[in-house]
């Protein structure tokens, strides 16, 4: 069902040790620059972006924080960081953050690392974007519904009119 311009065997993601967060907090300084052009943030005085917040739980709250690296050709290419719901009612999955590198983007890495995902973790998701990043809204209603054959829910939080797709990965996945 989906179409990967890339090498799919050079495609990989796997959760990233402790050792390797700082690959993590490097390609994080990446993703908070391509931020800059839907939300308001500056580097500080030394050129860089804040910290992530809470990044280290991802490594202490290992049972309900998961740290994912996507490499192409075992160069790091992007991360996901994705959290265990604290409400189940809601979902059993949040992607908190998912980047590729701009290289990589339209080589089918991402959608091939989203359906990794979505299958190592089988359950209910909740993925959002921000209201005006429209290209990510775009990418993820094409991922979601060739993952699910459309058969998703889309829901605009009424305060910060941010869209989340709720889906299930435990059943009836097309890829």
């Amino acid at each position: 069902m989906s179409t990967h311009t890339g090498n799919v065997n050079a495609m990989r993601i796997s959760l990233v040790p402790a050792k390797q967060k700082a690959v993590i907090e490097h390609l994080m300084q990446f993703y908070l620059y391509d931020f800059t052009q839907f939300l308001d943030v500056d580097v500080n005085d030394e050129g860089r972006f804040a910290p992530y917040p809470d990044l280290d739980d991802y490594w202490i709250k290992r049972e309900t924080c998961y740290p994912y690296l996507i490499t192409y050709h075992n160069k790091p290419a992007g991360f996901a960081l994705v959290d265990r719901m604290d409400d189940p009612a809601e979902a059993d999955f949040y992607l908190c953050e998912f980047f590729v590198m701009k290289k990589y983007r339209r080589s089918g890495l991402g959608t091939w690392a989203s359906y990794q995902l979505f299958d190592l973790l089988r359950g209910r998701w909740k993925v959002t974007q921000i209201s005006t990043n429209t290209p990510a809204q775009a990418f993820w209603r094409k991922t979601i519904g060739a993952y699910t054959g459309n058969r998703y829910e889309e829901l605009v939080d009424p305060e910060r009119g941010n869209p989340s797709q709720y889906f299930s990965s435990e059943i009836n996945s097309l890829h």
